[in-house]
């Protein structure tokens, strides 16, 4: 009996260690077989992203003093031009109503003015024959003041419906809309012979033309909440627009609002993006673009994919490869991620490698 026990414990135990040895090499093989990443020396960028497009600073909307229809437009849009310059001329069109009524006004102003002026050889012997108080002089004067000013402006009236021009004081009102700005015309909203209502204390008026400097521009857009609170005022941003696949513009933060708004069931905040260097690059008012605002940046740390550390229970730990057949959990401290990359503060050194994940299978 006790010799088939011996014989037993000599055939189990080779076959133990023989097992041992077997788990043990197939799981060097197995780290050999994963692919293993070195630690280098590199730059982490941390980035807010917001979504949005490039639009003026400084956008004009361009209207007319006077009503009626454009007769001619003098410029196309796109181009530059001076302010000062003429975009279009606005022919009067009065109703025929409106027109006769203007005329009738004139011939009556001229009436009391005609009077009035028979009436003031009058009254100027008999003031110097003291036959009348300064008082009533000064009356009569002033009726005759008020009737000259009525006529004024009834011609004013009839000039401006008749030939869309005249000048009132300092101002001159004519039937050509002039630039009020330098800049390019981006857009035009009417055509040869259309309506043209004036802008006035009680109406907006049509809008003609919409002009921009375009040498200082901003993107507006929006980033998500969970962002926001990294963000500040000033800060750098680096602007990738979507028809400008090679291009890189840089801009500054300017303003970000203190209301949220909501998107798309999602919950986000507007920006505004300043745009100092616009004039280097082709830009257009309207264009889509990405911008990346950069919340902090570290230049010639040591990094490492961040798909290679294992985190667990607030601590990270990554595989790291010793030699041939040698492999150890190291624990190690992080620092700044910018999703793709992890800096490494301490636990590694440069030229060190480590394994990747091995993949897991999908049963």
């Amino acid at each position: 009996m006790k010799k088939k026990i011996i014989i037993s414990a000599f055939v189990i135990v080779p076959v133990v260690v023989a097992a041992v040895l077997f788990i043990g090499n197939s799981s060097n093989s197995s780290d050999e077989q994963l692919p293993k990443v070195t630690v280098k020396k590199g730059t982490i960028i941390d980035k807010a992203l917001a979504v949005g497009t490039i639009e003026p600073e400084i956008e004009i909307s361009v209207k007319s003093k006077v009503s009626g229809v454009v007769k001619r437009i003098l410029v196309d849009v796109g181009e530059y031009v001076k302010a000062g310059q003429p975009l279009l001329e606005v022919k009067p069109d009065p109703a025929p109503l409106e027109l006769a009524d203007a005329k009738r006004q004139v011939e009556l102003a001229q009436v009391d003015v005609d009077n009035l002026q028979k009436d003031r050889s009058r009254q100027e012997i008999l003031i110097k024959n003291k036959l009348i108080s300064d008082k009533e002089f000064e009356d009569f004067q002033k009726r005759y003041d008020e009737a000259e000013l009525r006529l004024k402006i009834a011609n004013e009236k009839l000039a401006l419906l008749e030939s869309g021009k005249v000048k009132i004081g300092e101002t001159e009102i004519e039937s050509i809309v002039k630039a009020p700005i330098d800049g390019f015309v981006l857009n035009r909203a009417i055509e040869v012979g259309d309506p043209v209502t004036p802008q006035t204390s009680f109406m907006e008026g049509t809008v003609l033309m919409k002009m921009a400097n375009m040498q200082r521009l901003l993107f507006k857009g929006t980033v998500d909440e969970i962002d926001v609170g990294k963000m500040k005022e000033g800060m750098d941003v680096e602007i990738k627009v979507g028809a400008l696949p090679t291009d890189t513009v840089k801009g500054i933060l300017r303003k970000i609002w203190l209301k949220a708004e909501k998107k798309e069931n999602a919950t986000v905040f507007p920006i505004e993006i300043l745009i100092p260097g616009a004039r280097s690059a082709t830009l257009r008012a309207g264009y889509s673009a990405n911008a990346h605002i950069i919340i902090q940046r570290k230049d010639s740390v040591l990094i490492i994919p961040e798909r290679v550390v294992t985190f667990r229970n607030d601590s990270a730990f990554v595989k790291l490869a010793l030699g041939p057949d040698k492999s150890e959990e190291r624990l190690i401290k992080t620092g700044l991620s910018d999703a793709i990359s992890i800096e490494v503060k301490s636990g590694l050194k440069q030229g060190d490698e480590v394994y990747e994940k091995p993949v897991k299978k999908i049963d």
